[in-house]
């Protein structure tokens, strides 16, 4: 039987996963005598703008929404000691420059997970949360950095068999220059949301060596997020016995910005049979109309789960994904094999030479942390 969501969080979590029940917010002690590793310690500080967060009380705060708090100026750094921090996280469009290290350097040590989804009530009856209110983390700023950190969304549809609202956010990402090292995002549906602040803000969000899993349009955004290095898995489904059990990108891309999702260098995998999912499908949200999804998938493995005859599929026949911008190159493995060209488009070299993540990037330059 397949492992359900806390179940594979809970078998992954490192350290803490020893007495970890996801239902409670005190995990398992972890980290010994250095809970923030080579990051210094509230007694031994690396600067007046670094913060310490420990589930224990060995840090500032023990939890990560205070110290989100605390960090009123720019350019906080919050150092994560591991544990499972059952709770929801806003960053303010105003906390610019803000870093968030999982100190243990392993992402399963250092988990942010809550259960909200789409359809799920808010506790003071004004309704239910929609996608955007689902997230578990959801960051405004800009030149936001996270290293070592995993974002999850536990909610599990066999829990809740009466809401159809099934979309649950383990991540929204909105500001521009926002970068993300060795994270895992896991959920369902809609599991990482590359955003935007606005239909006329075209942020750019890196991904590098990181992992990603879901079923149902689980990388989507209207961001211009570049996924180097990093590695996708689609999840199997015991409540569907027909294909498609979903889609792995879902791209959102005004139709103003000349660059939507770049995947680069990657691998997608899967759980479920061959062929059960297909690559992608593009979003028009009813918000914008006019938005002409983008996506270009490079250099990438895909695993026999993907769908190589029609790797592609409508959201809505009202915009069919062959007028929206999805192209690959170079690909390989067994889920990219062209058998029906018209369904697989190529960019051309030249072509090619403009999609790199140098070009979607601009005059940014991430870097990942160092201690």
């Amino acid at each position: 039987m397949p492992m359900t969501r806390r179940g594979f969080i809970a078998a992954s979590t490192g350290a803490a996963a020893t007495a970890l029940t996801l239902s409670s917010t005190t995990p398992a002690l972890a980290g010994g005598n250095r809970p923030f590793g080579p990051y210094g310690s509230p007694g031994r500080r690396r600067d007046d703008r670094t913060l310490y967060v420990d589930p224990h009380g060995r840090g500032d705060f023990t939890t990560v929404q205070a110290a989100v708090n605390a960090a009123t100026a720019t350019g906080h750094t919050l150092v994560i000691a591991p544990g499972v921090y059952r709770e929801t996280v806003a960053t303010a469009a105003t906390a610019s420059g803000m870093t968030w290290i999982g100190a243990s350097g392993d992402p399963r040590d250092t988990v942010v997970v809550y259960d909200n989804a789409a359809g799920t009530q808010k506790p003071d009856g004004s309704g239910t949360y929609g996608t955007t209110g689902s997230a578990t983390v959801t960051l405004r700023g800009d030149g936001f950095t996270a290293q070592g950190v995993t974002f999850a969304n536990d909610w599990l549809r066999a829990d809740h068999p009466g809401i159809s609202g099934t979309q649950a956010v383990a991540l929204k990402v909105m500001g521009d220059r926002s970068a993300f090292y060795d994270c895992r995002f896991l959920g369902h549906q809609d599991t990482l949301y590359a955003d935007t602040t606005a239909l006329t803000a075209f942020a750019r969000q890196y991904f590098r060596d990181c992992y990603a899993e879901g079923d149902v349009d689980f990388v989507f955004g209207r961001g211009t997020a570049v996924f180097d290095r990093c590695r996708f898995r689609t999840l199997d489904r015991t409540d569907l016995t027909t294909a498609p059990y979903g889609f792995v990108f879902a791209p959102s891309t005004a139709g103003a910005n000349p660059r939507g999702h770049l995947v680069t260098r990657s691998r997608i995998t899967s759980t479920a049979p061959d062929a059960y999912y297909k690559l992608a499908r593009p979003w028009v949200p009813s918000s914008d109309t006019t938005a002409r999804p983008a996506l270009v998938v490079r250099e990438t493995h895909l695993g026999t789960g993907i769908d190589a005859v029609a790797p592609y599929a409508n959201m809505s026949d009202s915009f069919p994904w062959q007028q929206q911008r999805f192209a690959e190159y170079h690909n390989t493995g067994p889920g990219a094999a062209v058998t029906v060209a018209e369904n697989r488009p190529q960019l051309t070299r030249e072509e090619a030479e403009s999609a790199t993540h140098a070009a979607y990037l601009g005059d940014w330059t991430p870097r990942p942390v160092r201690p």
